[in-house]
């Protein structure tokens, strides 16, 4: 066993890895990306439309509107210190990116060009506004590339294609991490003072999801088992244009550049969900009324689908009834879109130019996570008690600037603002600091689980488990949610539990390269996670944002404007039995410009 050491470990090379890392570097620190992918294969290079920012390039726009806009797609779940912190700080993150060489599309002026975004409007609500930067379709792309680039240029050491698969602690005090070469088989050793997990989401918890293979939770698992709460897990947003069955993501650009949804009869019902802003309401809202479309029996032949239209004459037909003058054509879709457009041609077979693009909702992002505050500090508690020397950013994060429902294009903002802030608190944190001892055989515990599952001789395939996960999931705690249906879920999950624990096989039992075995471990993490969103989606009792009970359909704001956190009552990461969790309602949402400014405060969302 190797064993390193490095004043701050960032654990995820995608854009929240990568800014901390460039911060933490730029600071001082002697800092390390622990990955399991390339960093340029990173989960944020499949973001796709845009980044927010209120540059008003294009019209006028303000970081306090960019604020209420996110505070109310969040259903109002958001603390609202962070919406502020993610509006204001996104001007200056965008611009220090086009700095680093990052190529925005441009408007004729040579300005950062920008396009509109569910749930992005002007003076508080009043229109839609052009918010979003983009280069195409390939935002996250580039924003990988750059950033990857930048850390080259700051003497960032990188460790790729090692997985983390545990977090070291030593009397309560974060020590580090260990993490698998996937080369060798051979477990490492990270001892570092500073630890930040930046390791993107779970949606492989469901059927039908947006998420790449890789994106099993490890490191928000890793955390929890460590004795740290997962915040907000019953708010998992299901993006409304998943390609039909695939689940590849259509982006909300192709919305923002005029396209429409379309149901059997041809009809745009938007109009009816949401008359004001139609097509361009947040995701929850749209996700809801396209079940509510196929439900009502209006998918397109009577299928669980309904159509995207982004075709030229669709588009100019709706823009001269709104009375825009602006009118599209092949050549404008064809360079604002063409990953859209390539996607559909290669996997559907059909040319979106000219036929509509069959889609359905998609699990795509995790608006709970790992508890943090808006410096990336990690929080223990419902006090706010912030766990020296670790932090997370990212989606496997919950600094709670998302709420219950994230609105397009803050996924990346989010990445570079609090990636920013951590690694600037992580220099700060390492200058006087000293680094926490490591306890006696730091990796054994994980590596006695490791070798529980290679020399596993019973009688169930991870691919089952898996598959029966993904289907309870996706039946019962997906875009629509009642008592009897998640409590089925939540039993259905701990009973895979058991069966992972005590009859699992799988087939390669070497160690070079074991992708069977970690794939087994990186499904124990679903489990955990599944069980957790289940077990809070279960206890919240109203709807709200991604979160919406048949059974409760209203609104609580007087008994539930609280986080959900939830801790295992067990200090062991790999225990004997089952483990009983605890569910704490004591945190409540920051309100803080509500204080200020009554607009801030809940009411009705309308669109």
């Amino acid at each position: 066993m190797q064993t390193h050491q490095y004043e701050a470990i960032i654990v995820g090379a995608g854009g929240a890895g990568l800014m901390a890392a460039l911060y933490a570097s730029k600071g001082g620190a002697k800092v390390a990306v622990v990955s399991k992918l390339y960093p340029t294969r990173s989960h944020t290079g499949a973001a796709q439309g845009g980044i927010g920012a209120a540059l008003g390039n294009l019209e006028e726009d303000k970081p306090l509107w960019h604020a209420f806009d996110t505070v109310k797609g969040g259903d109002y779940l958001v603390d609202q210190n962070a919406a502020w912190v993610l509006a204001n700080e996104a001007i200056d993150a965008v611009i220090e990116l086009e700095h680093m060489g990052l190529p925005f599309d441009r408007t004729p002026d040579g300005r950062i060009s920008q396009r509109r975004f569910g749930g992005h409007t002007s003076n508080f609500g009043e229109k839609p506004v052009r918010r979003a930067c983009h280069t195409a379709d390939r935002t996250g792309h580039m924003i990988l590339q750059t950033l990857y680039q930048q850390c080259i240029k700051h003497n960032v050491e990188f460790f790729d294609e090692f997985q983390c698969v545990d977090l070291i602690m030593n009397d309560g005090r974060p020590a580090g991490i260990v993490a698998v070469s996937m080369e060798t088989g051979e477990l490492h050793v990270f001892h570092a003072k500073a630890t930040l997990f930046a390791t993107g989401g779970w949606g492989r918890i469901w059927s039908v999801t947006s998420n790449a293979h890789s994106l099993t939770g490890d490191g928000a698992a890793v955390v929890f088992r460590r004795g740290i709460p997962m915040q907000d897990m019953e708010f998992f947003q299901f993006h409304p244009t998943g390609i039909y069955k695939m689940g590849i993501l259509i982006t909300e650009g192709v919305r923002g550049e005029g396209g429409v949804l379309i149901n059997r009869h041809g009809e745009r019902f938007m109009e009816r969900y949401a008359p004001s802003i139609k097509d361009l309401a947040s995701r929850d809202v749209i996700s809801r009324a396209i079940y509510l479309e196929i439900r009502n029996g209006n998918g397109i032949q009577g299928k669980d689908y309904v159509y995207l239209d982004v075709r030229p004459e669709t588009v100019n037909r709706y823009l001269a009834e709104a009375g825009e003058t602006r009118r599209i054509d092949r050549d404008y879709i064809e360079k604002k879109l063409p990953d859209i457009l390539d996607f559909c041609r290669t996997y559907l077979g059909i040319d979106p130019v000219k036929e509509p693009m069959p889609i359905q909702p998609t699990a795509h992002y995790a608006m709970g996570g790992i508890p943090t505050n808006v410096n990336a500090e990690v929080v223990i508690d419902a006090n706010w008690t912030v766990l020296p020397g670790l932090y997370a950013a990212g989606e496997c994060a919950c600094v709670s600037c998302h709420g219950a429902n994230r609105l397009g294009t803050n996924s990346l903002v989010d990445l570079v603002v609090f990636g920013r802030r951590g690694g600037m608190a992580i220099a700060d944190y390492v200058k006087h600091a000293d680094y926490t001892p490591l306890p006696p055989n730091p990796a054994g515990q994980v590596e006695a689980e490791l070798n529980r599952i290679r020399n596993s001789s019973g009688k169930t395939r991870p691919v089952e488990l898996r598959q029966k996960m993904q289907s309870i999931m996706e039946a019962h705690v997906g875009v629509f949610r009642e008592e009897k249906g998640m409590q089925d879920a939540l039993d259905c999950v701990r009973e895979l539990k058991e069966r992972y624990r005590t009859d699992l096989t799988i087939d390669d039992r070497g160690y070079k390269f074991n992708t069977d075995l970690l794939e087994a471990w990186e499904l124990g993490c679903l489990l955990d996670l599944a069980e957790v969103t289940a077990l809070s989606a279960l206890t919240r009792k109203e709807s709200r944002g991604g979160h919406s009970r048949e059974d409760y359909r209203e609104r609580d704001d007087e008994n539930w404007l609280v986080h959900t956190l939830v801790t295992r009552k067990t200090d062991e990461p790999y225990p004997q039995g089952p483990v009983e969790l605890e569910v704490n309602l004591d945190k409540k949402v920051d309100m803080s410009l509500a204080a200020e400014d009554p607009r801030f405060a809940p009411k009705a969302r309308t669109y």
